[in-house]
């Protein structure tokens, strides 16, 4: 009989035969980054010396990028703008070996770019937001909707990385779900609250805690409350399975009838920006080689437990994914 980890090992070696089809909300972070040793005389601000700028794929981008670092193959469909920031981000997208056929380029909007104004202790002084959050219409709308049906035919997974900002309207969903009822593979969703209604038929959402309160009125404190938030969260949605991620209390995921608690890995956090990113990137990618939903969460537990030790939106290696479950289980061993 393989032990859990020999199985978990055996999937995340099926990692490079897996395509995860990624429809969201695409985006370019930018760095300035500099040194800070005066604050100005014109205001209380401090004064950053620049030294050099850094470039990330951000939003589902990033959560495409995390899927790519475990080794995953993936395609994106989103929008950008017809613009700088858009070419750069296709140019990122390709260093990375990631698909950008389905992004499409609207000449009506411009590329979403956070930049932050960054020390080099990696301390955040501002950040600046260049976007446009009109939900996609017409042309644009189309051209993602046949992008959608085109990929998820070689697709093991559809996820859907939801900010809000334009790319996942009603159509675009209804055209996710279509294809993946056709193909009878999962569809998994991080979700934004107003668009709660638009999930329905999903395979799993994963709300972040705070979401989770705002969307079922509902404070979650303790295990419990966590897994009675989530019931009611599934019930209005109208999803098969939720995963809450409740930072450095774990997460908590209602699989069927059951709740299942995953202990947050003790590590150090430099940084929880993108870690649900994480989570589902790599939950999606460990369904897609073939792992249960329970284990594919854990694997995914163990990851942003990385991730969240690394600064910025960070991705993690399958080589550190397999370290990290190789002393979870000598530690289980330990305490059995």
């Amino acid at each position: 009989m393989p032990t859990t980890l020999d199985r978990l090992r055996r999937s995340i070696e099926h990692y490079p035969a897996s395509l995860v089809l990624i429809v969201g909300d695409v985006m370019l972070d930018q760095f300035v980054v500099g040194k800070v040793d005066r604050i100005s005389p014109e205001a209380p601000v401090p004064v950053v010396e620049y030294e050099r700028d850094d470039y990330r794929p951000g939003g589902a981008a990033n959560v495409a990028n995390n899927v790519r670092a475990l080794g995953g193959n993936v395609e994106l469909v989103g929008l950008t703008g017809a613009d700088s920031a858009g070419q750069r981000l296709r140019q990122l997208l390709a260093a990375c070996g990631i698909g950008s056929s389905g992004l499409v380029a609207d000449p009506t909007r411009r590329t979403t770019t956070k930049l932050r104004i960054v020390t080099t202790r990696n301390l955040q002084v501002a950040r600046i937001d260049y976007e446009s959050d009109h939900d996609a219409s017409g042309e644009a709308e189309e051209q993602m909707a046949d992008h959608v049906a085109r990929l998820a035919d070689r697709a093991h997974v559809i996820l859907v990385s939801d900010y809000l900002k334009g790319t996942i309207t009603r159509p675009i969903m209804e055209k996710v779900l279509a294809a993946a009822r056709t193909r009878g593979i999962p569809v998994l969703v991080d979700p934004k609250i107003p668009h709660l209604q638009m999930y329905a038929g999903a395979t799993l959402v994963t709300p972040n805690h705070h979401e989770a309160e705002v969307a079922t009125h509902r404070r979650i404190r303790t295990a419990e409350e966590a897994a009675a938030a989530a019931q009611l969260f599934r019930e209005r949605a109208g999803c098969f399975d939720v995963l809450i991620t409740r930072g450095e209390h774990g997460m908590c995921l209602l699989n069927g009838p059951d709740a299942l608690h995953y202990p947050a890995v003790a590590r150090e956090v430099s940084d929880v920006t993108g870690a649900g990113d994480t989570v589902i990137a790599t939950a999606a990618l460990s369904l897609a080689a073939g792992m249960s939903l329970r284990d594919a969460c854990g694997v995914a537990n163990q990851a942003a437990g990385i991730a969240v030790g690394k600064f910025g939106a960070a991705t993690v290696s399958q080589d550190e994914l397999l370290t990290a479950l190789i002393e979870a289980s000598r530690q289980e061993s330990r305490r059995g």
